[in-house]
């Protein structure tokens, strides 16, 4: 090996970081706008993210393995409480962190419990001041004063995910955050999500955006049937929307089927968009009572806690 290749091989970054926050932050957006491409669905809904979602992006000298996690806040049930704690727990096996702040709406309690958990893992973190865009510039400098003086941060960054501001100057903040290494992933690949979980998310997406009150959190989404017919060009998805109450079923269906068809349809498109072939999608709806609550039940729905 020559040394100029050896100098190369050695001056690349690379690793895992966890991005944190409390629910409705803007998590799963800022990374799916670092990245360039959909990978983690997003709503105005909180809690939309219910387990880790890997994204990558591989530059020329560096490698970041973004890992959304689910918004951390103070969970009741079975189902909650594992997701806050599967989230604390890709704190504490990364390289580093990306802690996001929404600026627009502060809630310092809360937060407090995220920074404990930052102090006790004492891992390198950025801050993401997310939704500058809904804030005044004169609001900004007294809260990146406060943050400043709570943790030693590496970076204080202001952006806004959605108008993707401030997004060059936080990716040079988190690349620094990473150690020298070889990469992970291929330099090709965005996501380790097998396409089955993304078109289960992409389902469950259009449920969050279309339905209302308790319904969203009170669903499930399990493709069973996932395949490809070459011939047509044509990928078929089959896949069952769980409920907890009769009564839940019939909103989720909706007066003569309208609401499940609505629900199929911009998620059949957006699926068709993101595979590059024609999507047939069936979609049913069952009830499962109580699968927030029981463990047994959330194994039998495959959520990747156990």
């Amino acid at each position: 090996m020559s040394e100029a290749k050896g100098d190369k091989e050695r001056s690349f970054r690379s690793g895992f970081v966890a991005i944190v926050g409390l629910p409705n932050v803007g998590k799963s957006t800022l990374m799916n706008q670092l990245l360039g491409t959909k990978v983690a669905i997003a709503t105005p809904k909180p809690q939309t993210t219910r387990f880790q979602v890997r994204g990558i992006l591989t530059g020329p000298d560096y490698q970041v393995v973004f890992v959304d996690t689910p918004g951390i806040h103070q969970a009741r049930d079975l189902f909650n409480r594992l997701m806050v704690e599967q989230a604390v727990r890709a704190i504490e096996e990364v390289d580093g962190v990306l802690w996001v702040v929404d600026a627009s709406e502060r809630r310092p309690e809360a937060e407090e419990k995220i920074l404990e958990i930052l102090r006790r893992v004492n891992k390198p973190a950025v801050l993401a001041l997310n939704k500058i865009d809904l804030v005044k510039k004169a609001e900004l400098l007294p809260m990146i004063d406060y943050f400043s003086r709570i943790y030693p941060f590496r970076a204080i960054v202001p952006v806004s995910a959605l108008e993707r501001d401030g997004l060059p100057d936080l990716l040079q903040e988190i690349v620094a955050l990473l150690p020298e290494g070889p990469p992970y992933y291929p330099s090709e690949m965005v996501t380790d999500q097998p396409e089955r979980v993304l078109a289960a998310e992409i389902i469950r997406e259009k449920l969050f955006m279309l339905t209302r009150q308790e319904i969203p959190y009170s669903t499930a989404v399990v493709v069973e049937e996932f395949r490809e017919d070459p011939g047509k060009n044509l990928l078929v998805i089959q896949a069952t929307i769980y409920v907890e109450k009769d009564s839940q079923k019939g909103i989720v269906i909706g007066k003569g089927g309208q609401m499940l068809k609505k629900i199929g349809t911009l998620a059949r498109e957006e699926l068709e968009f993101i595979f590059g072939k024609r999507v047939y999608l069936d979609l049913w709806v069952k009830v499962l009572k109580g699968w927030r609550k029981e463990e047994r039940l959330l194994r039998r729905l495959e959520f990747p806690y156990f």
